[in-house]
């Protein structure tokens, strides 16, 4: 798989919503795409789009990175073919709605595996080689969710906490490096994602403020660009971000947990 000028893009949970928005706007920029995500069928149907329609090389890559070996495999793909990724979309996550103590702990583990675990690890394999070419991008997935507790998802909360933290202080690492780092912290968007998570009829995402994932997309490529550290789409949810910063976190996190009662 050759690059062209605007290079090769990894982009991750890439099959739908905000993923595949995220790839039809890198593509709409000449980078070719390696697309990962569970489902070949959606990824093939993609990446034809993608070269059809932008005139890149698109390539779906089936894996599973919330199990064993899923991250590794995309590594040795990456390091055995001799791609050099200049962007690395972290996309790929997955929620949990419902109280902790009767949520499944085999979803929770998962959960966590693909929302930190697989992030963390990814990035640690494919940064060594920008840093060796003084250059890159990566663009992380946290959320609105990582400014705030969450009860009722509050796993799923506290991995978007991760990720912007971790995004943060790697940026702030990579200073003057030629890589940048950015956490994309959208609100409530329209995307599978609520419904695989139980949460279309919460409060949440029943509200005006739900947000669609291309328009979410163009706003995380615009902030990855421009070396923007954390990206908050819309002016209601920057508000709600910086509401955080307001008042005791037991009161946040009394309000979360009206928006999320099941």
């Amino acid at each position: 798989m050759g690059t062209n000028h605007s290079g090769l893009a990894l982009v991750t949970g890439a099959s739908s919503g905000i993923g595949a928005e995220l790839a039809r706007v890198l593509a709409r920029h000449g980078h070719d795409l390696l697309l990962v995500a569970r489902d070949r069928a959606r990824l093939d149907a993609l990446a034809s789009e993608l070269g059809r329609e932008c005139g890149v090389k698109a390539e779906g890559f089936p894996a599973d990175l919330g199990e064993a070996g899923g991250v590794g495999a995309v590594v040795a793909a990456v390091e055995s073919r001799s791609l050099e990724i200049e962007v690395l979309v972290n996309n790929a996550g997955v929620g949990m709605h419902g109280p902790f103590a009767s949520g499944d702990p085999g979803a929770l583990a998962a959960m966590l595996k693909l929302n930190v675990l697989a992030l963390t690890e990814l990035t640690r394999a494919l940064l060594p080689a920008m840093l060796k070419r003084k250059r890159g991008q990566i663009l992380n997935l946290a959320s609105t969710a990582a400014f705030f507790p969450g009860p009722y998802m509050a796993a799923y909360y506290a991995s978007k906490a991760y990720v912007l933290s971790f995004s943060v202080a790697l940026a702030t690492e990579l200073d003057d490096t030629g890589i940048t780092v950015t956490a994309l912290c959208p609100g409530p968007t329209r995307s599978a994602f609520a419904e695989r998570a139980g949460l279309k009829a919460t409060r949440l995402f029943r509200g005006r403020g739900v947000m669609e994932a291309a328009e979410v997309a163009k706003v995380g490529y615009d902030g990855m660009r421009a070396g923007e550290v954390v990206v908050i789409p819309g002016l209601r949810n920057k508000l709600l971000a910086a509401s955080s910063r307001v008042g005791p976190r037991t009161l946040a996190a009394r309000i979360v947990r009206a928006l999320h009662r099941p």
